[in-house]
């Protein structure tokens, strides 16, 4: 079975690759393919926006695609930025660009109050054998966030992401590491799990 992975995020590749490396299935990027137009993400919610780009890149492709979504909601901001992270501060921002943005939006906010999560949701359009149908899958990172940015690996907002229990940020962490926890981690191994139970996706064998 082939599936075309719906995003040209090298960082988000690598992850969904090694998450889903042990699957008999053949995954392919949109590198593989001649050029086509992404859609907007305009969706209220990342199911709106996972579930557009799935269906754009089955549209292009033939095949079955897996897409996802996923933003930052701090606490102290009602939950923003949310399905808005990679749009956060406007336009024409880098990734520092927007990480900076947020630590000076909670600049007083106390230690107490700097709370926060990763969200993830997954979609795989069409399901296998059902025309039309998708599956959708969703992950969470629970954190706060840091005074500063700390960390060179990752991306997005990865060094501002402070994990507790391991006592580091998400930036700081090893690919393994944060392969083992992340919120894109629990979608995707959520999505893996019912790929085997529900629609016979064999495992590679050795």
């Amino acid at each position: 079975m082939k599936i075309v992975l719906a995003t040209r995020n090298a960082g988000k590749i690598r992850e969904i690759r090694s998450i889903l490396a042990d699957l008999d299935v053949e995954l392919l990027d949109a590198r593989d393919f001649p050029p086509f137009p992404e859609p907007p993400e305009e969706g209220e919610s990342y199911l709106e926006n996972a579930l557009a780009k799935a269906r754009a890149v089955r549209e292009a492709t033939g095949l079955p695609a897996l897409a996802d979504d996923s933003g930052i909601e701090v606490d102290s901001l009602g939950g923003a930025p949310g399905v808005r992270s990679a749009r956060y501060g406007g336009p024409g921002l880098t990734d520092a660009g927007r990480c900076g943005k947020l630590l000076e939006a909670l600049a007083e906010v106390p230690d107490e109050r700097r709370g926060a999560r990763f969200h993830c949701v997954a979609v795989l359009y069409p399901a296998p054998g059902a025309e039309e149908k998708w599956i959708s899958a969703e992950g969470f990172l629970h954190g706060t966030i840091a005074r500063a940015g700390r960390g060179a690996n990752g991306f997005g907002y990865d060094p501002v992401f402070f994990v507790p229990e391991r006592g580091k940020t998400v930036a700081e962490m090893t690919a393994g590491e944060k392969d083992a926890m992340s919120h894109r981690y629990r979608a995707f191994l959520e999505m893996k799990y019912m790929l085997i139970r529900e629609y016979g996706i064999r495992r590679r064998t050795a």
